[in-house]
């Protein structure tokens, strides 16, 4: 009987440190419970997305749709939509690749289409399928920037697709130019300064190495950590950098606490906004909120902030804008119930000179544009079929002349590539 007992307690205190040890595992990220977490997400990915992963259907890149009566293109007030051009980027499954931008005129008919081919400009990638494309910058001459979410590389492409260079990263999220030709994007989570032309990186900035570290800033930027007498461990993704914009000369007047070359950064984790010097490496202001998981956030020519506030979890989005002398902000555009507006992750906005407000909603998978008092003016479903749209992810409005006569020349003959 003692023996019996013996073993017993031997399987039951056995059990106990498997209990305890399971518990620490999860706490400290310790083995087995990153390969288990791992594994567990590898099958429910395939189980969810085999038939994208077969080239069958994008299903990684579909949304549901409200109302599977909606129409493509909806103008609401044809009185105010205001003179330029849109480009659409994102998915493009109805096409010859599926990754591409669509240039619609002022009555939301196609002018101009780049077939972006991923898979020429990383052979040895994920392949289209798994990638999307969500940076964009447009040039006079009919090239494009572009970075791809889950790609390795950032790439400028002609206007017929060809790349002019390709530079190796996991570049992710936005892209934007600065002065003298240079771009701005996101490696990871380092920033990035390339030559618009040649794509050479000319600038790294790392965000714990030169930041946190560098800087003593640990106060500002780490707070999904976990202290220990021996350090600081980072908990998973503990910043999702989303955006970087530099101050434009333009725009530097309307900005005296800052100078020319400043980069505006966002951290989606942390609900942080901030400017950085990229020479000196200081942070000249930054704040945490009023925003909830926000992205893309813009300077105005008022001397303001606007920021794409996602609000995650809580169902409803909205555009803030925010002095950054005094840190006083307001809700500039929200969802109604004639325009409901909510994407939980992604999403991109631009504030127009006359006020009125492009929004990208990725989550729905639509583009909108309302005035400056929040009514909408136009609406642009992405329709895949009747019950689903593709994800959108960045829209921008530029001048009808913003391209050069001769910018699609390679294709031949103007219209769709």
């Amino acid at each position: 009987m003692s023996e019996r007992i013996i073993k017993i307690a031997f399987v039951v205190s056995f059990g106990v440190l498997c209990l305890v040890y399971g518990v620490l595992a999860v706490l400290y990220n310790l083995f087995p419970a990153p390969q288990i977490i791992e594994a567990r997400g590898t099958a429910i990915d395939l189980a969810q997305y085999w038939r994208n992963d077969l080239s069958l259907e994008p299903t990684r890149h579909l949304v549901p749709a409200d109302d599977p009566d909606r129409v493509a293109y909806h103008v609401l007030r044809p009185d105010l939509v205001p003179p330029g051009a849109t480009m659409i980027g994102g998915l493009a499954p109805d096409r010859e690749k599926l990754q591409g931008v669509t240039l619609y005129d002022e009555l939301g008919v196609e002018i101009y289409h780049w077939s972006i081919d991923y898979e020429a400009l990383d052979v040895d990638g994920e392949g289209e399928e798994n990638v999307m494309l969500h940076g964009l910058l447009p040039f006079a001459d009919g090239s494009l920037a572009v970075t791809f979410d889950n790609g390795n590389v950032i790439a400028r492409v002609d206007a017929c697709g060809k790349a002019l260079w390709v530079t190796p990263g996991r570049f992710h999220h936005g892209v934007t130019a600065g002065d003298d030709g240079v771009i701005w994007s996101w490696d990871e989570e380092i920033l990035v300064k390339l030559d618009a032309e040649t794509g050479e990186i000319l600038d790294e900035i790392a965000l714990e190495a030169d930041l946190i570290e560098a800087k003593d800033l640990y106060g500002v930027f780490s707070i999904h950590t976990v202290e220990n007498p021996d350090g600081i461990t980072y908990q998973g993704s503990a910043f999702h950098a989303n955006d970087v914009e530099p101050l434009t000369r333009d725009l530097a007047p309307a900005f005296p606490e800052f100078e020319p070359g400043d980069l505006l950064i966002s951290l989606r984790e942390l609900n942080l906004v901030a400017v950085l010097d990229p020479d000196s490496r200081e942070l000249r202001w930054w704040i945490h909120g009023p925003w909830f998981r926000q992205h893309d956030p813009d300077f105005l020519p008022d001397g303001r902030i606007s920021v794409f506030d996602n609000r995650m979890g809580l169902g409803a989005s909205q555009i803030v804008v925010i002095d950054p002398k005094t840190n006083e902000w307001e809700v500039t555009l929200k969802g109604s119930d004639e325009l409901p507006f909510y994407t939980w992750q992604r999403g991109t906005h631009q504030i127009l000179p006359n006020g009125d407000i492009l929004v990208t909603e990725p989550e729905r998978g639509r583009v909108f544009m309302t005035d400056a008092d929040g009514e909408p003016i136009w609406i642009r479903e992405m329709v895949f079929d009747a019950e689903q749209n593709y994800i959108v992810t960045v829209a921008l409005q530029v001048a009808l002349d913003f391209f050069a006569d001769d910018a699609f020349a390679c294709a031949g003959t103007p219209g769709s590539q």
